[in-house]
Formats: C-alpha cells, structure tokens, sequence
C-alpha cells in the first residue's frame, strides 16, 4: 500500500479471502433504452459475471419507474416533525423503526446483500441521470449507508465494492487538464469520494467508454469487447486510493494531520484530486488504480 492512500485490502488479499464464485453484484443502470450502448454494457456485465458464478441483480431504474424525488412519501406512519421536515432525520428515524416505504426497503436489501455495486449510466450534465442521483439520495439513508462516525474508511460499506460505468457524450481528448471539459479526475471526484468512498466502498477504477454516439461502429465494438475482457478479471482488482480517515485531525476540524503533511512535503503531487495540498493533482487519481 502507499503510505496514506489505500484503506481496503489488496486485491490478492481480498481473492484469499472470498472466492469469486457465489459473489453477489448489484448492477444500478439507468438507460431509457433497450437498444442503447448503456444496455449492451450492462447486458456484457450480467453475462460475464455470471459466467464467473457470480449472482447478479439489476435494478433497472427506467423499468421500474423509481421515484427519483426525496418526499415525505418515503416514511410511513408519523413524522417527527411535519412543521420542519428534515428529510435525512426523518428517514435515519424510519429507517431504525422500519417505517421506510417500500420500494427503499427492496433496494436495501439489495445493496446489504452486494459484494460489488456497478452504476451502469450516460454521462449527464458532468453527473448522473437524475433517477440514478435520486436512487442514491434515497437508498443510501442516513444510519443504513452513513453515520458522522461511520464515514470514508471506517464507512459502513467497508468490505463491498463500488464502480461506475459509464458513457460520455465527448472525446476523451475533451476531457482532459487541456481539453474543454476539464479534466475527467475533477469531474469524477465529487461521485467516487464524495459519495462512493463516503460510505465505505472500496471504488474500481471507472469503466468509461467515450463519445459512443460519435465513433464508428467497429471502435463501439472494440470498446465493449476491452469491457469483457475487463469483466473477467474485475473481481480482482484493486482498488482507487483515497486519504484515509486516520490521516486527518479530529481535534482541529478534520484538518490533514501535520506528520501527514511534512511526509507529502517534498512529493511532486498532491495525495489526491481533492486533498493536493496546493500542489499538482496526481495524474489519473480517480481514473486508474495505483496510481
């Protein structure tokens, strides 16, 4: 591991631990379309996986019409205050009482059940589709999927893994610390550590297939044949890295703590895309493990 970067057990560790067989994977997917390159991904996913003897679920958000919005619909029996509803306190509260609706408990038991959770997605707006964003507002309640103290590293989904999977609607080039967009670590940041590493997982590596719409067939055929191969090995892979918690100081604001900073001192780059210390972000960070 490098010093301050990795929280979760090495790929060949983790293999040793658990085999392959009998994993369950939980593919979140979020395309309006049977026929888009979105649904053959998740089709390779489903397929490759399963051939390893893993048992796969998908919660097809568009099929099942899941309620993206966050309402008081998603608590059943009394609220603890109506006046001033508080959607993350009323849920934690629900959540604890089994007062949750019903469609939040099914993907709870999803998610409880996972090894590994794949987002399966088009690329809107640098982010998610709403339904999918909204899927993550409701399912990972406060108390099931994070507490003030059970966050990042010590996160209570520590021990699973998360990935996204994705399309985009430009070139790779677009994306890049020169290209129009920015750079694709940046705009992946706010997901993978935000939400992703929040809550515990151990986040793979991105699996991102640019400008699908753009490109001529043969080069979408090639990049869905690099994600089946990808899917062969996926299991055992290891994980991005991320600032464990242990690195910050409680005692003053959850700052980096200063043995951390004077051992970063003379390194090129930052430890990472959001903690650079003023320094060079560390190239592909959230986009490639290792590194």
């Amino acid at each position: 591991m490098v010093a301050y970067y990795g929280h979760s057990l090495s790929s060949l560790a983790w293999c040793l631990a658990t085999s392959i067989g009998g994993k369950n994977v939980l593919i979140v997917y979020a395309h309006q379309s049977a026929g888009s390159f979105n649904a053959a991904a998740k089709d390779a996913a489903v397929e490759l996986l399963t051939a390893q003897g893993c048992n796969v679920v998908v919660s097809d958000l568009y099929a099942m019409k899941f309620k993206a919005p966050t309402t008081q619909d998603d608590i059943t029996g009394q609220l603890k205050s109506s006046e001033h509803f508080r959607y993350g306190e009323e849920t934690m509260l629900a959540w604890q009482e089994n007062r949750l609706s019903a469609d939040i408990i099914e993907e709870h038991k999803k998610v409880t059940d996972a090894d590994l959770i794949i987002f399966q997605f088009p690329m809107y707006w640098f982010s998610m589709p709403a339904i999918m964003k909204g899927w993550i507002d409701r399912v990972f309640t406060q108390g099931f999927a994070f507490t003030s103290e059970k966050r990042y590293s010590q996160g209570i989904f520590k021990g699973k893994r998360a990935m996204l999977s994705f399309t985009t609607g430009s070139h790779e080039s677009m994306f890049s610390s020169n290209g129009i967009n920015g750079d694709m670590n940046v705009t992946l940041w706010p997901i993978q550590n935000g939400i992703l590493y929040y809550c515990g997982f151990s986040v793979l590596a991105p699996q991102i297939f640019w400008a699908p719409p753009h490109i001529p067939s043969e080069a979408r055929s090639t990049m869905l044949e690099n994600w089946r191969q990808r899917l062969q090995g996926l299991m055992t892979e290891s994980p991005l890295t991320f600032a464990p918690s242990d690195s910050f100081d409680t005692g003053s604001g959850f700052q980096l703590k200063t043995e951390v900073k004077e051992q970063q001192a003379e390194a090129q780059f930052g430890l990472t895309v959001g903690h650079h210390l003023g320094k060079p972000i560390p190239p592909n960070n959230q986009i490639r493990a290792g590194v």
